[in-house]
């Protein structure tokens, strides 16, 4: 009797329709048309022979139909929601970020032309307004965070220009990564397409937990496979293009890769966690005294789990907050005061040169690499700083681990072991200092085109090697 119970209270949570909740909604979900000026006579034109009798007839039935090479006018389709009473509407930043022109459709019939707030590609979001001669209609954004992968979703849109499309499914999936910094979509098989960018995906209460924006398909039409912004996500930058009209995201100010369970071994991290900072550029966390190496294991109060987690954290961050952030450095732990920079200003910013004097050119084979120290005239070649210090690695054995990890001739080491190498003595030093301490690998600093990153390298291949 109980099961018969509890199947059908699980059967009542099932909505029967979604019907009263698309009423409700519907009149603050728009449609946006777009138009653009674009040149004319960009496009391929057939080849005629000079001479040929068909050279007038092609040339005519161009200028009828191409009108020379006046620009004309396209148009695109996308979708919208409005936020408040007053006129904010949120959309994608790919549906307007090129237009002249653009016209807001609202369920009524109603048509109104909107201009742009801010936008922000970072999570192609876009804020528009519109002026009205009186309240309209909106809807509230949803703590994203408690969206739980089956529950029900709505989205509606625009999709291939049909306007004012309902199509119902599940959170499929939380917490998805496409290709940017800030991503935090959610994975939904509500059906999606194009002309749905944009619009809202709501939840059962009628709150929009995300904004659709892409879809996962090989023949560009719904596969259920579609992925929103996360609405916790979108709200913190809505918030900041409607006050700034831009987007204010905290900067810390160093580069940074994930730590693996190599380079973990070779640190001496009891656990494969947080953010290993290959490189502190001028800026807040080198006014703060963070170095190249350390693990940032915290940042304001919040565990860091690896690289993606530490970007979010610092971009949700205030600018000018001054913010605690725990670094694992040689063996201990240590707490440093960093106040946060703003990232739109800081981007672009070259890292700071390695410092270092020049010594006698030697060459030596060590972990499977040939290594020359930096001269002037090597130096010249990688296009380096005059101060710049290292080993470059003058060739590489094919099958050395080494050349696994991604390294290649032309790499310059300039660590070893969390220290500045200046002679192949330094670097010698350093792996007899890793053995004693008991380690399996050793962490060198890796310089490709200035982008520095971090790779461990064990030390059992170079065993009988000489030193």
């Amino acid at each position: 009797m109980a099961l018969l119970i509890a199947q059908a209270i699980s059967a009542n949570a099932r909505p029967e329709s979604f019907a009263d909740l698309a009423q409700e909604v519907s009149p603050a979900v728009v449609n946006i048309t777009t138009s653009t000026v674009v040149a004319q006579g960009t496009g391929p034109s057939p080849i005629v022979p000079e001479g040929s009798p068909f050279e007038d007839f092609f040339r005519d039935f161009q200028d009828r139909n191409n009108n020379g090479d006046r620009p004309r006018r396209t148009s695109a389709l996308g979708s919208g929601f409005v936020i408040s009473e007053d006129g904010y509407i949120v959309t994608n930043n790919h549906v307007i970020e090129t237009a002249d022109e653009i016209i807001i459709e609202f369920f009524s019939g109603r048509e109104l032309e909107a201009e742009v707030i801010g936008t922000d590609p970072k999570t192609d979001i876009a804020l528009l307004k519109v002026e009205a001669d009186g309240p309209l209609p909106f809807v509230s954004f949803a703590d994203s965070d408690t969206a739980r992968v089956g529950d029900w979703v709505i989205a509606m849109g625009n999709p291939l220009g049909q306007g004012f499309s309902v199509s119902a499914g599940i959170v499929s999936a939380r917490n998805r990564e496409l290709s940017g910094t800030y991503d935090d979509y959610i994975q939904t098989d509500a059906a999606i397409n194009r002309g749905n960018s944009g619009g809202p995906l709501f939840n059962l209460d009628g709150q929009v937990v995300g904004v659709n924006t892409a879809i996962l398909s090989p023949n560009g039409g719904s596969i259920g496979i579609g992925f929103s912004m996360a609405s916790n996500v979108v709200t913190r930058v809505v918030d900041q293009l409607q006050e700034f009209g831009e987007t204010r995201r905290g900067w810390l100010g160093v580069r940074i890769q994930d730590v693996t369970d190599d380079v973990a071994e070779a640190m001496g991290l009891e656990k494969v966690a947080g953010a290993l900072v290959t490189d502190v550029p001028e800026g807040p966390a080198e006014e703060a005294g963070m170095q190249a190496g350390d693990v940032i294991t915290q940042f304001d109060g919040y565990e860091v789990e690896d690289t993606r987690t530490l970007v979010r954290r610092v971009g949700n961050t205030e600018v000018g907050k001054t913010v605690r952030v725990v670094v694992f450095r040689e063996g201990k732990t240590q707490t440093l005061r960093v106040t946060l920079g703003r990232r739109e200003a800081a981007e672009g910013v070259v890292p700071a040169a390695q410092p270092g004097e020049s010594e006698e050119p030697s060459e030596t084979e060590i972990l499977g690499l040939t290594l020359t120290q930096l001269d002037d005239d090597l130096r010249s070649q990688l296009e380096l700083d005059d101060n710049a210090s290292g080993l470059v690695v003058s060739d590489i054995d094919n099958l050395s681990e080494a050349y696994e990890k991604g390294m290649r001739a032309g790499d310059v080491i300039t660590e070893a072991g969390q220290q500045k190498l200046s002679s192949i003595s330094d670097l010698e030093a350093r792996i007899e200092d890793a053995r004693e301490a008991g380690r399996k690998s050793i962490l060198l600093l890796v310089r490709r085109a200035g982008e520095p990153r971090f790779v461990a390298l064990s030390l059992e291949a170079s065993e009988d090697e000489p030193e």
